[in-house]
């Protein structure tokens, strides 16, 4: 009957095999762990947006340039925004967004907010937020699109306000 025991010329190869499983193995885990690092919840990002309007120095998020413009819409309704902020700088006006689309105002004064999240199905959510901005209550409905591991808005619906009250069809009216 033949020895199962490896030879000495076999055993090296084994080992060596064993190592790049192994090896292998963490690197998935390790790019694993990255990918749902990058992966922020809807809840997240919508934080991240509004953390910034809170108490007396809160300064927003200002919608002053294509880089912050294209981090928080997607594609389609980011060209919508920068189309016309370039157009009206070359009439020397304002824009169609001549208010912050967040807060629904030009000036704030928010001491907190709550977020409800929606899934939507895939890739797709709705975070509801509502806050008091000088005491009067505001709702705010966000569309959100996943892209590329990040949440993005799709539309901004304002709770109450005039027609249009939502940010595409502002841009479809102007």
């Amino acid at each position: 009957m033949p020895d199962p025991t490896p030879s000495p010329a076999q055993e090296p190869a084994f080992v060596l095999s064993r190592r790049i499983i192994v090896l292998g193995a963490a690197a998935c885990a390790a790019s694993a762990k990255a990918a749902a690092a990058a992966d922020v919840s809807p809840r997240a990002f919508i934080a991240e947006i509004y953390d910034t309007y809170v108490g007396k120095n809160g300064n927003g998020v200002p919608l002053d340039n294509n880089q912050k413009i294209q981090r928080y819409f997607e594609p389609s309704l980011a060209a919508l925004i920068l189309k016309d902020q370039s157009e009206a700088a070359q009439r020397k006006e304002v824009g169609t967004l001549d208010f912050d689309p967040f807060v629904d105002a030009q000036d704030w004064d928010i001491a907190a907010y709550n977020v409800m999240v929606s899934d939507n199905g895939a890739d797709k959510a709705s975070a509801t937020v509502t806050f008091n901005n000088f005491g009067k209550p505001q709702t705010v409905v966000l569309d959100l699109v996943k892209i590329k591991n990040n949440w993005k808005i799709s539309d901004i619906t304002w709770t109450p306000h005039e027609n249009p009250n939502t940010l595409r069809a502002l841009y479809a009216h102007s």
